[in-house]
């Protein structure tokens, strides 16, 4: 199943249970007890909370995709030729050369947005998805 149609289910059951989870914080608001109204509260909290982390993940994803997209166009996204073990994980060796390669070019040109997406790359084939995240939003906010 392509990555987006899983993306659109998920969606949908995510938007579901946020549903049920509002009737529920509404209910226990009506009771006008002060526990039901405190629970009521925390309850409807957390679909703003879920709906804010969902909506930034969307708008990151969509970003890195346009910026990936751009780089394929002109020829710059690296290769994937990387060796892989049998659970799918970069070869340490592979994932520590491509890393100083594309360190080395961000050092180099340190405004340049596609040095940092490649550097994102770099990081999520090592492994390390915080600072792999990290390169790709500063990749995002230097290409605007």
């Amino acid at each position: 199943m392509p990555a987006k149609a899983v993306v659109v289910v998920l969606l949908l059951l995510s938007a579901l249970y946020l549903v049920l989870l509002v009737q529920q914080g509404v209910r226990l608001l009506l009771t006008g007890e002060v526990v039901g109204v405190l629970l009521g509260l925390a309850v409807l909290l957390v679909p703003v909370l879920c709906g804010w982390a969902v909506v930034r993940e969307l708008l990151f994803g969509r970003a890195s995709e346009r910026l990936a997209d751009e780089l394929a166009v002109t020829g710059g996204l690296p290769v994937d030729d990387l060796r892989r073990r049998p659970s799918g994980r970069v070869v340490r060796e592979d994932a520590e050369r491509l890393f100083t390669r594309y360190r080395a070019e961000v050092e180099e040109r340190p405004e340049d947005w596609a040095a940092w997406y490649r550097l994102s790359l770099a990081y999520d084939a090592a492994g390390d998805r915080r600072r792999a995240r990290a390169a790709a939003r500063h990749a995002i906010e230097l290409r605007g």
